[in-house]
């Protein structure tokens, strides 16, 4: 299995090659509201949904310019979710990555704005893929527009702000972690591999397994995290589920048994994955991290 720190670095370094191609350079009569889109794209992020892109393309095929636009689209959709995911209205939390969040930096209507500036740009940027099929470019602005919104993450948000306070069982935890956290992990996956033009049906159905498996395990670490990791290796605030008062995978199964949960979901999109043998090591290596991280 390939390891993760050596396969981010390439991917992370291109991914940020192309972010700092499309973004607006901080000057000009909206030098605060582009200060504050970079800033909060260009803090210290993992880059996990980039690196997936990336590791989905060479599982089909291999990855390309277009690669790097999509991994940058979906890098945009989940900074601006971030954003307004902190503010007051939400979570109201005052850092993320170890620094102060967007609206504690520029204040509240800038951090909105700037959400709103990133949103918009990330479909501007799938505008810009060559060399591509149309169809292709219609459906990759289907499927971030449809699992970055209604039928994915803004759901997934509504329903967590609705919850805030009660106590979900199970299965309506993960229907909205499948939202909230699941969709967009789903949609770096699947327009990683879109992207090439060379994707087969199968193949798709067992990339969108695979990102199911590790979409959901990725959310029960987190919820690991919070329980036992501490705000500096976090690099947001500690216990804040416990403090909103939110329904977890920890608060509902136990520490131990969702260390089981997240183990099944790791042996499932590896399974998924069998069809792709070592092209898809990369995707092996991520899925390894997520279910191993520490922050």
């Amino acid at each position: 299995m390939t390891d993760f720190n050596s396969i981010i670095s390439d991917y992370t370094a291109q991914v940020d090659a192309q972010l700092e191609a499309i973004l607006p350079a901080a000057s000009g009569p909206a030098e605060q509201l582009f200060a504050a889109m970079r800033y909060s794209v260009f803090n210290g992020g993992k880059r996990v949904r980039p690196a997936l892109c990336f590791a989905a393309a060479e599982a089909v095929a291999s990855s390309d310019s277009n690669t790097a636009k999509v991994a940058a689209a979906v890098e945009m959709i989940h900074a601006y979710s971030l954003i307004h995911d902190d503010l007051p209205a939400m979570d109201d939390d005052d850092l993320r990555r170890g620094k102060p969040t967007c609206h504690i930096q520029f204040g509240e209507a800038t951090a909105i704005l700037a959400g709103d500036g990133l949103q918009s740009l990330a479909f501007q940027q799938l505008t810009q893929l060559s060399d591509i099929p149309a169809q292709t470019v219609v459906e990759l602005i289907g499927l971030l527009s449809g699992l970055g919104g209604c039928n994915g993450m803004v759901t997934g948000q509504a329903i967590d702000l609705a919850a805030t306070g009660t106590a979900l069982d199970l299965q309506q935890l993960k229907t909205m972690h499948a939202h909230k956290t699941g969709a967009l992990i789903e949609a770096s996956v699947l327009m990683g591999a879109l992207a090439t033009a060379q994707v087969n049906p199968q193949q798709l159905a067992a990339l969108k397994q695979f990102a199911t498996a590790i979409g959901l395990a990725f959310q029960i670490q987190d919820d690991i995290l919070d329980v036992e990791s501490s705000t500096e290796m976090l690099g947001k605030q500690q216990g804040s589920d416990i403090t909103n008062q939110k329904s977890t995978y920890t608060s509902i199964l136990g520490l131990e048994e969702a260390r089981s949960e997240a183990a099944a979901l790791y042996q499932q999109s590896m399974q998924a994955l069998d069809i792709f043998a070592d092209k898809a090591d990369s995707l092996r290596g991520i899925a390894d991290f997520i279910v191993k991280r520490n922050h």
